[in-house]
């Protein structure tokens, strides 16, 4: 529904947008969450898709990064009240209709950003904890906003809510493992390669990688292991669908032997909703 004085192009953002566009695990995760808060996580995923949008969209390293300059000063002067971008606009009208009630910081938006930064900058994780802060940082801080919009402050919760978030990119990291060797982004650490006799470099060449299902097996069986339990019991519903749907989608990647250097393997819509359903 339009907002009076919101510019053209806002309602674009809204549910569902092209950040939870129909059939995705977040169009799912969005769609079961209260109904007063699905604009406001489509805004927030939104937001993420757009910073990210920056690797993809420009090629230019300089332009980059001052279209991602951009976006922070942007998140800043929305949480401020100021939008100037038909996504901020909603997201500042949706924070508004919330008087009273703790607003967003700014520190899970910035980590979003500075995640992309680091990949502008190619810059790769030295080791297994590097991957995982910034993992923190980026899809956990989506999942952190998430679990802050539903009321939730207490700063168990919101670690719970961030290691969600954190486990989740890591199975997406496995899903699209052979795309972003080839856009020579990070799947690996520099450890775990140099391990192996590699480099990031030399993982995307042709001679090497048919290597990545194996290097990828022990994420995956680690993934396993640590995979979240009953302490999401008390995250909203939204996260526990994500977990849920991620986790389905590792049994899936590790059925095929994560075969995906090649192929992205995923979830059907019909199999994403009935997960859906069934997480109560």
């Amino acid at each position: 529904m339009s907002v009076p004085g919101t510019p053209a192009g806002s309602d674009a953002w809204r549910y569902p947008n092209r950040a939870t566009p129909p059939g995705s695990s977040l169009y799912y995760a969005v769609r079961f969450a209260p109904r007063a808060l699905r604009d406001l996580l489509a805004a927030l995923a939104g937001w993420r898709q757009q910073v990210h949008a920056v690797l993809d969209e420009v090629s230019d390293p300089g332009v980059a990064r001052l279209k991602l300059d951009w976006w922070r000063e942007e998140i800043r002067r929305t949480l401020d009240g100021a939008p100037r971008h038909p996504l901020s606009h909603v997201l500042h009208a949706e924070l508004a209709q919330r008087r009273g009630r703790p607003g967003l910081p700014t520190d899970p938006f910035l980590g979003i950003a500075e995640r992309v930064e680091q990949e502008l900058r190619r810059s790769r994780p030295a080791d297994d904890s590097a991957l995982a802060a910034a993992d923190r940082d980026d899809l956990g801080g989506l999942f952190e906003l998430i679990a802050r919009s539903h009321g939730l402050h207490d700063e168990a919760t919101l670690d719970i809510a961030r290691a969600t978030g954190a486990w989740c990119a890591r199975v997406r990291r496995l899903r699209d493992a052979g795309l972003l060797i080839r856009q020579h982004r990070s799947v690996l650490s520099t450890v775990t390669l140099q391990q192996a006799g590699l480099s990031h470099e030399a993982l995307a060449s042709t001679e090497h990688r048919h290597r990545l299902p194996a290097l990828l097996a022990p994420v995956a069986e680690q993934l396993q292991s640590s995979a979240p339990g009953t302490e999401l019991g008390a995250s909203p519903r939204a996260i526990r669908i994500q977990h849920a749907i991620h986790a389905a989608l590792l049994d899936e990647l590790q059925g095929s032997g994560l075969a995906v250097v090649d192929q992205r393997i995923g979830l059907t819509p019909l199999r994403k909703l009935w997960i859906a359903l069934r997480t109560r």
